[in-house]
């Protein structure tokens, strides 16, 4: 076999490895991925529940990166300390090393067991949520110890390559570039497991020599800490400790035990000498010694990576987000529950704008209008995000109840926005066009417009609690209080004309005024009332509502 075809199978056997860890990674967090946050973020009473968390969710998952990025994120909010965040990337990467211990058993006889298996269920649930997230896990396990097995095969003939043993033994020269070699190749990899599982293959084949391999390993684990520093360096600095403090953890313990590498080669070969198992050892060894070392000072590590990354939290930008993080597009229910966060913002902001509006009406305060304007530029700005990282969000894996949420989750934001449109675009320019003209109303004017203000900003609390809890009475409440705002509405009108009949001189000259900034309080309630109409339409309320209606 030529040396062309030998690479070609082996790069194609690695990429097959690293298409089957995707898929097992991603069938996992999708089916599992709200049960694993909860884990995590329940382990972290003390270093060592968070470190067994660690353990747990990472063996399941399949990725250590993965679950860095999830500690980052709570990390981040707040949920979760840096010392637990330490504490459990620490059980994060022996966890990893589990699922190597078990791919280096021969496994072959369950491959074709897999595929079909997994490939049944994947087809007859494609839609159905969690079993069919769990038959693309099994196909794709399955995968990988197919992978395993073409990577094994296509090494063979390298074995007698005349070029591989110059190679080889320049690198067993230079020890330190096998380390930076595969520190690279693992961050390209995104996955330090799959680069062990590869460094096994190559090792047990006689590829690699032993020597080699055991420093490789060491680069590996180097690697693995590098993606989730890149993918949080656009997050907040607390965000970044963990990531970071992981590094420096695994810096240290690389140093240490590559000035022990001979005792810990000749330790690790009285245990199994088989070279395959002494690779997947070594890496045990290495992350449990790094565990029992570093877990009792998680607390120091995280002071320093608080003095390496001091962080300043900037309360004057309100536009940026604060719940999209892009670790959770991988499990998409977490990643709706994160928009949804992130749209009641754009609901608080809405509702302090309109609790403003009646002031700049009021008291005439032209700062309060461009202060309004700014905060709907800030809507605008999340309303963007939001959308953005919606559309990331693959809509294929989601089951019905998640697609429903999907689309209450556009339409509220979208509508707040538009809500917002008509505030700034709206009210503010007739609020403007009031102060600027010196117009007062009358007093029986200014309350008829407060008394709908106050309608349309409990409208919008109480779209707040419909868009969360998706309950049909408060939707319905929703919708008959749209017919008391019509009510008051018509009785304002009403009363208005009565006071031009009477030639009451505030009503004559703000007589348009006072009619198009009713008009728009009521376009904005109508925006709001929409999630009702969604929800009761989802539910299959709204046709029975309205038959109740045309009974009566």
């Amino acid at each position: 076999m030529s040396p062309t075809i030998v690479l070609l199978n082996i790069i194609g056997g690695v990429c097959l490895l690293l298409w089957g860890l995707r898929g097992v990674r991603n069938g996992v967090t999708r089916a599992f991925g709200a049960d694993l946050r909860k884990i995590i973020s329940a382990g972290t009473h003390n270093r060592i529940l968070s470190f067994l968390s660690g353990i747990g969710v990472t063996a399941l998952v399949q990725s250590s990166t993965a679950t860095a990025l999830i500690i980052a994120a709570f990390c981040g909010k707040g949920i979760m300390t840096v010392t637990a965040g330490l504490a459990v990337m620490l059980g994060a990467d022996v966890g990893t090393t589990l699922v190597a211990q078990v791919l280096t058993f021969d496994l072959s006889w369950l491959v074709p067991v897999m595929l079909i298996v997994g490939f049944i269920i994947h087809n007859k649930y494609p839609k159905a949520g969690r079993l069919g997230h769990i038959g693309k896990m099994i196909l794709h396990l399955g995968l990988m110890l197919l992978a395993l097995s073409v990577i094994r095969e296509a090494a063979e003939p390298l074995k007698n390559s005349e070029l591989l043993p110059m190679i080889l033994n320049a690198l067993d020269r230079d020890v330190i570039m096998p380390i930076l070699l595969i520190a690279l190749l693992t961050w390209i990899a995104h996955s330090s497991l799959a680069i062990i599982l590869l460094l096994m293959t190559f090792v047990s084949s006689g590829v690699i020599p032993i020597e080699a391999g055991f420093a490789m390993v060491l680069g590996a684990n180097i690697g693995g800490t590098i993606a989730p520093i890149v993918s949080t360096l656009r997050d907040s600095a607390i965000a970044a400790r963990v990531p970071v403090g992981n590094l420096i953890i695994r810096s240290v313990g690389v140093v240490i035990a590559f000035l022990f590498l001979p005792l810990l080669m000749e330790w690790v070969a009285d245990i199994n000498d088989d070279p395959a198992r002494m690779i997947v050892n070594f890496h045990t060894a290495f992350n449990v010694g790094l565990a029992l070392l570093f877990l009792p000072f998680t607390g120091v590590i995280a002071k320093l990576c608080e003095l390496l990354l001091p962080y300043k939290e900037d309360l004057t930008d309100k536009s940026r987000p604060k719940y999209l993080e892009e670790s959770s597009l991988d499990t998409p229910v977490i990643a709706l529950s994160e928009a949804a966060r992130e749209t009641l913002r754009m609901a608080d902001l809405l509702e302090d704008m309109m609790e403003n509006t009646i002031i700049t009406l009021r008291d005439d305060n032209l700062d309060l209008v461009y202060s309004i304007r700014e905060e709907d530029d800030t809507i605008d700005t999340l309303y963007k995000a939001i959308k953005h990282y919606m559309a990331r969000i693959t809509q294929e894996s989601l089951d019905a109840t998640e697609t429903h949420r999907y689309m209450q989750i556009l339409s509220f934001s979208m509508n707040l926005e538009h809500a917002g449109d008509v505030i700034d675009k709206g009210l503010m320019a007739l609020a403007e066009k009031k102060i600027r003209g010196q117009k007062s109303f009358s007093s029986a004017g200014m309350k008829e417009i407060e008394n709908i203000h106050r309608l349309v900003l409990t409208s919008i609390r109480l779209s707040q609690n419909v868009f969360m809890s998706e309950d049909v009475h408060l939707a319905r409440q929703m919708i008959e209080d749209k017919e008391y705002l019509r009510l008051a509405e018509q009785e304002a009108a009403t009363n208005h004309f009565k006071r031009l009949h009477n030639a009451v001189p505030e009503t004559i000259a703000t007589s348009s005024l006072h009619m198009d900034i009713i008009r728009d309080y009521r376009r904005i309630n109508t925006h709001l009332v929409a999630i009702a109409y969604t929800i009761l339409e989802e539910k299959g309320q709204l046709r029975s509502s309205r038959l109740k209606k045309q009974k009566n």
